[in-house]
């Protein structure tokens, strides 16, 4: 028996939100399963793992005892992971530095020859091609383990075929009950921590920006019920406060439904887990249904997800999506709506095909199929090994991109003394979106979600469009081509969104920065919000958007008394928009039933509107805010994805003595 011991060291680094830390999953999975299958695992000691961002040179100390360390690349790691090997290298030229993950191209000669640091690169699922390396290592052998690529001592670039992907999935010990993440958590009692969840893998589809089917040849693998139950009760015993399950097609598999049903349970029985989030799956719209609305029966998610991404057929074709039906996510949307579920919508700005036009008429069809939550606009990043980021592909497309810092939504700017920063590859351009058109399409993006999502004006938008039969597309680009002379505000609201749109084009991040305000990146719509709070120009915003906008109504004479009902539509909207240091309740009677209206509208239980003398309570002592850093959070921030901006108010029929 071999009685050198040798060390690995692990690197999965995510980012941390709050506070809280992600469980590193990955390299936990690869321990194990060494553990588990090596022919001679007391060869090896493993190091704690490296599980989150934290000064290079710290890193590198930590490491400086290993043999071996084995680094997870993803988007958000892949600078720091890469200066901490180069650091690591010429500190210790001895050690072998391996790296796998999403991050690796599956083509990877330039990237192994520009960082020659490394001395292999492991491809897909590594369970199998890692275990084997550490038995190897350091006899002849080791450099032609499947699934691995590198550049020899002598330069050539070798690269071994794949490995064969794992079937039983059970084959990997769960890190959650042999022990792996109770001796972590243990061992960093201070930490909160998310956990990270797989129980299947693979994808069965093929879109372009993704490069989760490629990477997993589609074929779907699962791991046993028995395990996953086990592993649900595992995370709400440890009060695991938030799951984020790693699948990719979640509700696909008819067992879903029952690990669902266990996780509510154990909410129930324990509380927690506390959140739940899953990727629904593509065309299975009865469980993708019924797996939702178990989880938001529970209160284990904060809004659906529906990642319709577009609705260009063109841009569809272009992108490999077109066999998921469109009518899928806008059926799910009518029946959460119905079922008082929250949804939110996902839309990719920069897709090939998609034109200013097609964006703008998304954007409108997905509101009048009655998503007024939340459409969350994201801008198309491309990943190396997604068919998008391919050579021929940029090319076919004319696809234009710049690279820029990563920064999280409603994150802080935080910068160690010893950091690198995390770049990501953006779409600007394409044949069917010039750049001009790219930043109208993500000003407009921005315009709506400021006007409609975060219920500035969703009323009088709301009424306008079906009393009148105006299209919110229409109400939305008379917001953006409005004369700054006649309309100060409007104007300057979009022309720094304009600007915003263009920083993003030249480098910049995708989110505004506010010192003043949380100290944290707010999308560009929210900080405008924000900024007219605290500027207190939120009256002159409604001056100016009243007179924008009721010519429109004027020449869409639906009824008698319309301007009266929009004016109406928009003094409660403001009453209503959630103001802090407003702590008084508050009655105002109205002449037209125009809440019960708006709220029908809403839900999807329409109600007509009719002149009915009513008066709405406006509750605002039920969250009062006289802190404005607080509101900022709370309401704001914490609001996003439920677009919860609006005070609570009841609407009343008047009573006959006293009028009240």
């Amino acid at each position: 028996m071999e009685k050198l011991q040798l060390t690995v060291g692990m690197v999965q680094i995510n980012n941390s939100f709050s506070g809280q830390n992600y469980l590193p999953y990955a390299v936990a999975c690869l321990q194990s399963y060494f553990e588990e299958h090596s022919e001679n695992p007391e060869r090896y000691r493993f190091l704690e793992p490296i599980y989150k961002r934290q000064p290079i040179d710290s890193i590198v100390d930590h490491l400086i005892a290993a043999d071996v360390v084995g680094f997870s690349l993803y988007v958000w790691n892949a600078n720091i992971s890469l200066e901490v090997a180069r650091r690591l290298k010429k500190k210790k030229p001895s050690v072998i530095i391996v790296v796998g993950g999403p991050q690796v191209p599956d083509k990877p000669e330039e990237f192994l020859r520009a960082n020659p640091q490394l001395d292999m690169a492991f491809h897909n699922e590594a369970e199998i091609s890692f275990t084997r390396f550490l038995d190897a290592y350091p006899h002849a052998g080791w450099r032609s383990i499947a699934g691995t690529s590198q550049i020899a001592p002598d330069g050539a670039y070798l690269y071994n075929p794949l490995v064969a992907r794992i079937r039983e999935l059970d084959e990997i010990p769960s890190p959650f009950l042999n022990g792996y993440f109770d001796r972590l958590m243990a061992a960093h009692p201070e930490e909160s921590w998310i956990g990270l969840w797989e129980t299947n893998r693979g994808c069965p589809f093929k879109c372009s920006y993704c490069d989760w089917g490629s990477a997993t040849a589609a074929k779907v693998t699962k791991f046993s019920v028995d395990r996953l139950v086990q592993e649900a009760d595992w995370f709400s015993e440890r009060k695991i406060a938030y799951v984020f399950v790693c699948d990719a097609n979640f509700g696909m598999i008819a067992r879903d439904l029952d690990i669902v049903r266990r996780v509510a349970e154990n909410r129930k029985r324990t509380g927690y887990p506390e959140g739940f989030s899953v990727q629904n799956t593509k065309n299975a719209t009865e469980r993708a249904y019924q797996t939702q609305k178990i989880l938001s029966d529970a209160g284990l998610n904060k809004g659906v997800a529906l990642s319709i991404q577009t609705l260009s057929q063109e841009a569809l074709v272009n992108i490999r999506r077109d066999n998921i039906s469109l009518e899928t996510y806008l059926e799910l949307q009518r029946r959460f709506t119905r079922d008082g579920v929250e949804t939110y919508s996902d839309i990719i700005l920069g897709l090939p095909g998609e034109t200013y036009d097609s964006f703008v008429d998304g954007i409108n069809q997905l509101l009048e199929s009655g998503q007024h939550n939340r459409i969350q606009f994201n801008n198309c990043a491309i990943l190396p090994n997604a068919e998008m980021g391919q050579p021929d592909y940029l090319q076919k497309y004319s696809i234009k991109t710049v690279q820029t810092d990563i920064v999280n939504i409603h994150g802080h700017k935080l910068k160690m003394v010893d950091d690198v920063e995390e770049r990501q590859e953006l779409i600007i351009s394409t044949y069917s979106m010039s750049a001009e058109d790219w930043r109208r399409c993500r000003a407009i993006a921005w315009m709506s979600a400021l006007l409609h999502f975060d219920k500035i004006l969703q009323i009088p938008l709301i009424v306008t469009h079906h009393l009148c039969g105006v299209s919110y597309a229409d109400m939305f680009k008379m917001f953006m081509d409005v004369d700054r002379s006649r309309y100060p505000l409007l104007g300057e609201i979009r022309d720094f969104f304009i600007s915003e749109a263009a920083g993003i084009q030249a480098g910049g991040t995708e989110y505004t920065y506010a010192p003043d305000w949380l100290g944290i990146y707010w999308p560009a719509d929210e900080y405008v919000f924000i900024k007219m709070t605290a500027e207190k120009s939120l009256d002159r915003f409604y001056e100016e958007a009243r007179t924008l906008l009721l010519p429109l109504v004027a020449a869409h004479p639906a009824k008698d008394g319309m301007d009266e009902i929009v004016g109406e539509a928009f003094m409660i909207n403001r009453r209503l928009v959630h103001q802090p240091f407003l702590t008084q309740d508050e009655h105002v009677d109205m002449a037209y039933n125009v809440i019960d209206f708006y709220n029908g509208v809403v839900k999807g239980v329409p109600v007509p509107l009719e002149r009915r003398p009513n008066r709405v309570h406006i509750r605002r002592s039920h969250r009062p805010y006289t802190d404005f850093q607080l509101w900022c959070r709370e309401i704001v921030w914490w609001g996003n994805k439920k677009g919860a901006y609006l005070t609570l108010n009841t609407s009343e029929g008047r009573e006959l003595a006293g009028h009240y």
